[in-house]
């Protein structure tokens, strides 16, 4: 038997003998198949059946190409071709419009087609570990696309309008051919993370200039001291520890001094408390002495003594004297809410002062990284922590 005919009798063998457990992985209706590591040489035909599908894991396997039947996959979100052996992106897959995830990581890739500008809801692409030298314009017509793992390649080089992938936020480029830092990222101030592990490169330009950024790894350059970076920035590499410890002293520092500013704030104002008590105790104390007297009266059903000391001459008649101590009391209580609103001002204007600091806290604390598409998803995490410098 020739070499074609043993290869049509391995896939037909492949097609009708699948390995155990596989038929019930295609027959349990799940709209998440993971096929990796079977060591299949074609994908089964079984699959194109499937278009209830949204994310299909073929990883790990022996692939040279994807049959175009699988284009009847339309409600397909994530494909994952990991460690295979492609020469190219199928053009099967690049009819398969929906997709929002690719990954491609450790095949043979070279360049991609041109039909990869189909993928117009693409997010994230995986393409790490392949031998791109250059970089792939096609995927400027990609508007959608947030996060793109380029790491270990053999890029020496970025062109100069990459700027317009506008949607980009995270970008991975470790392990390329880098001597020096491309400037073009400086004009790409959306990104949040730009990974240039174990390049060539001596020197970073100041990354003030990237208002976004929220990580940046530079481990294994040949750098002399760590670049420049906002305040909120987490920097990885040589000589990044000692930069975040001082930068947390600073911090430590501003916070003492913001929280002693604030206790002088509040012992003025505790200062001041002893002589608005004082009158509002007074108050209190000549309302009750009032009150108290005026029940007085109502019981007795006569004046009492001390309404009348110091002025024996002029008696006063009962309503008098009744309307009299009204007067008063409502007097006394209109001057003590009025204090009592005073205070409540005040209050008010401590609490106003309190969420205020605490929102400059926490802004300065938050840290989000969500919708980076960083880790691979969900169950699959292990099978795909591949990036970064580690």
């Amino acid at each position: 038997m020739g070499n074609s005919s043993r290869k049509e009798a391995e896939e037909v063998l492949e097609d009708e003998e699948l390995p155990l457990g596989v038929d019930k992985l295609l027959a349990s209706g799940d709209p998440v198949l993971d096929l990796s590591y079977y060591k299949f040489r074609r994908l089964p035909r079984q699959v194109s059946d499937l278009q209830h599908l949204e994310k299909l894991y073929v990883c790990g396997n022996r692939l040279r190409d994807i049959p175009k039947c699988i284009v009847q996959l339309q409600g397909l979100r994530t494909l994952a071709l990991d460690f295979n052996k492609l020469d190219d992106i199928p053009l099967s897959v690049c009819q398969l419009t929906n997709l929002t995830c690719l990954y491609l990581g450790s095949n043979r890739l070279m360049s991609l087609p041109p039909e990869v500008r189909n993928l117009q809801s693409l997010r994230c692409l995986w393409v790490e570990s392949n031998y791109f030298q250059r970089f792939p314009k096609q995927l400027y017509d990609l508007p959608h696309l947030r996060s793109l793992q380029f790491g270990d390649n053999r890029l020496r080089t970025l062109p100069s309008d990459l700027w317009r992938m506008e949607a980009l936020r995270g970008l991975w480029l470790y392990g390329n051919r880098f001597q020096e830092f491309p400037r073009v990222l400086l004009k790409m101030e959306q990104l949040e993370i730009l990974d240039l592990d174990r390049n060539r490169i001596s020197e970073f330009p100041n990354l003030h200039h990237l208002p976004a950024l929220q990580l940046f790894s530079y481990d294994h350059n040949p750098v002399k001291e760590p670049p420049r970076v906002g305040e909120e920035v987490l920097i990885v590499g040589e000589g990044a520890e000692e930069v975040l410890q001082d930068r947390d002293r600073r911090k430590e520092a501003k916070e003492r001094a913001e929280k002693e500013a604030e206790d002088v704030a509040a012992a003025a104002a505790a200062a001041a408390n002893p002589v608005i008590h004082g009158i509002l105790k007074k108050l209190r104390m000549s309302s009750a002495l009032n009150l108290a007297a005026a029940k007085e009266k109502e019981t007795n059903g006569a004046i009492p003594s001390s309404a009348t000391e110091g002025n024996e001459d002029e008696p006063q008649s009962k309503d008098e004297w009744a309307e009299s101590e009204r007067q008063g009391v409502t007097l006394d209580e209109a001057e003590l809410g009025y204090e009592e609103e005073g205070l409540g001002y005040e209050w008010e204007e401590l609490i106003y002062e309190g969420e205020g600091y605490e929102g400059y806290e926490g802004a300065g604390l938050e840290y989000e990284r969500a919708e980076m598409d960083y880790v691979y998803e969900g169950e699959e995490l292990e099978e795909h922590a591949q990036g970064g410098g580690a």
